[in-house]
């Protein structure tokens, strides 16, 4: 499978739970954090989910 490195480039401050709760799962903490996943049908659901909060780029 590919790695996509995953940048959150927005708050999660006023977003909801879910949201949020879905940001930590990514092992996101703070605005301009990078973390680089295994892309699998799990991780491609949850960047769905948050994709205006986060930036998601190929390696």
């Amino acid at each position: 499978m590919a790695s996509v490195k995953i940048t959150q480039v927005k708050s999660i401050i006023d977003r909801s739970k879910r949201q949020k709760d879905t940001i930590k799962a990514l092992g996101l903490k703070k605005i301009n954090q990078t973390v680089e996943k295994e892309l699998n049908p799990q991780i491609a659901g949850m960047i769905r989910k948050v994709n205006h909060l986060v930036r998601v780029e190929e390696v």
